[in-house]
Parts: structure tokens; C-alpha cells; sequence
């Protein structure tokens, strides 16, 4: 038996059609990772999602990390791994076993899904077209980059032509080192200077929560100003905080929105694109 009826079908497309014509047209970021990765289930919805968004106009960018898929195989070819305040410590072998996995493995994987979808779908790293330009951001965590520069360009010519581009946050300095960038920082920094009208940064929880075990207590909006004092309460704290300063960041280099939502939800994306209700932690710049 169908859960809805075709009167409440065309409901729901009619309720859609004021965000559709909001976002045709428009640049989207979808910073793509975290569970929403590892389930094939959630996996297969997050592309349909995309797929649907790029079939009525949107012109979609996905970001993906895959920090979890390079430890395993790391793991596997009996290599430690060493995290410093949360970022991976990256020596000559490591930067090219994320290279294999990012620009490999997972890109490809999911431009497969996407075409499997429907889609229409090209895959990037950082590195291709010098999209992402870096510098050593620590020596004592080795190849790791601090983005200093992006070009565009190549992403700019795939969403004109009809492609969703999909981007592994791999850089390059001017030497040839190649660089294992931080995926939401990517995302930040592409998504501004793409003058994205929306980024999308998929996480594994809710949102921004006011007590971070109770769901109920999720902040649905925040400016940049009111963001900066949930530091000082408390409220932003641990792994929440590189979060938002991303989200802040990105604010910064140009995008109109940030949401920060929990990817685990089944359609999350269109739930945060197409409905009222939205989902996660809205953050806006000053208007």
C-alpha cells in the first residue's frame, strides 16, 4: 500500500515550487561526508538528492572528504596513524595514500553513483586545474595544507557545460608537493569563491545544540555575531568548534548561507533545500 496518495504527491511538488525557482539557476555546496558516507543506504539517497536538485536546475558542487576510508587503509598496510588537535599527521607516504583513496577511490566512486542516478558527473581533485593551492601549514604535522589560493575555473567550466563536479580536497604548492587539506576548509573556501548561494556541510549530528545531548535543543538560526558568542558559552566546544569555523569562514569569503545538518537524516538535502521546515543550524551573515 503507497504511504501517500497522488493528491498528496502533487502537494508536496507544489509546496516545493517556490524554493525550486529560489534555487535554479543558483550554486549549491555540498560538503559530503561523515556517516553519510559509510552507509550504502544514506549514500544512495544523498545522490539521489543531488541528482534531483541538478535535474531541475540547481547547479550543484559536491565536496567529499575521507578520513575514515585512508585510516583503513593505512590500517591495512600496517601503518600507524597520528592525529594532532584533530588533523592527521601526514608524512611523504601518507599524502600518497590519500591521494590514492580521495582522488581514487572515493571520487570515482561516487561520480559513478551520481551517473548511476542520472546524473551527469566529473570528478577533481585539488589539484587538477590547480584548483586548490597550498602551503604547509605545520611542519610538525608534514603534508598538511593551508589553503592559499583557488581557482575556480575548472569547476566554473563542468557547471556550465551541465556536470555536477565533484572535488577530493587534495592540494599543490608551486614546488609539486601535494597536500591532504581539511574537507570543511575546502569546502569554505570553494564554496566563497564560487559565491555559492548556499553550502551544505553534512555532519553527524543535528546541528548547533544548546545541550549537546539533548536533540530538542537544536538552534535552527544564528548570524555570524551570535555564532562568536556560543563560544564564549560553552556552547560551541570540542569538535564543534573547526565546525563553525568554517561555517564562519565561509560566511567570510562570500557564500549568502551556511547550514550545518545532520547527513544521517534520510533527504536531508532536499528537506533543507525544498521544505519550510529545513534542517540543522542556519548561519547568515549580517544583512
Amino acid at each position: 500500500m503507497n504511504e501517500f496518495s497522488n493528491a498528496q504527491r502533487a502537494e508536496v511538488l507544489t509546496q516545493a515550487l517556490p524554493y525550486i525557482k529560489r534555487y535554479t539557476g543558483r550554486i549549491v555546496v555540498v560538503k559530503y561526508g561523515g556517516n553519510a558516507m559509510i552507509s550504502d543506504s544514506l549514500k544512495e539517497q544523498v545522490m539521489e538528492d543531488i541528482v534531483l536538485l541538478h535535474l531541475i536546475g540547481v547547479k550543484v558542487v559536491l565536496i567529499h572528504g575521507g578520513g575514515p576510508e585512508i585510516s583503513e587503509l593505512m590500517e591495512r598496510l600496517g601503518k600507524q596513524t597520528e592525529f594532532i588537535d584533530g588533523l592527521r599527521v601526514t608524512d611523504k607516504e601518507t599524502v600518497e595514500i590519500a591521494q590514492m583513496v580521495l582522488a581514487g577511490k572515493i571520487n570515482k566512486t561516487i561520480v559513478n553513483l551520481l551517473e548511476m542516478k542520472g546524473g551527469h558527473a566529473v570528478g577533481l581533485s585539488g589539484m587538477d586545474g590547480r584548483l586548490i593551492e597550498a602551503e604547509q601549514r605545520d611542519e610538525k604535522l608534514g603534508f598538511v595544507g593551508r589553503i592559499t589560493r583557488v581557482n575556480i575555473r575548472p569547476i566554473n567550466d563542468l557547471l556550465d557545460k551541465g556536470y555536477i563536479p565533484v572535488v577530493s580536497t587534495l592540494g599543490c604548492d608551486r614546488a609539486g608537493n601535494t597536500y591532504n587539506i581539511n574537507g570543511d576548509t575546502a569546502a569554505a573556501f570553494i564554496a566563497g569563491a564560487l559565491n555559492a548561494e548556499r553550502l551544505i556541510m553534512m555532519t553527524d549530528i543535528a546541528g548547533i545544540l544548546r545541550d549537546k545531548d539533548d536533540p530538542d535543543t537544536l538552534i535552527p538560526e544564528l548570524t555570524v555575531e551570535e555564532a562568536k558568542k556560543l563560544y564564549l558559552e560553552g556552547v560551541v566546544s570540542g569538535g564543534m568548534i573547526p565546525k563553525v569555523d568554517c561555517c564562519i569562514e565561509a560566511i567570510k569569503q562570500g557564500v549568502k548561507n551556511v547550514v550545518i545538518m545532520d547527513g544521517r537524516v534520510p533527504h536531508s538535502i532536499l528537506m533543507e533545500l525544498l521544505t519550510d521546515e529545513g534542517a540543522g543550524t542556519w548561519l547568515k551573515g549580517e544583512t
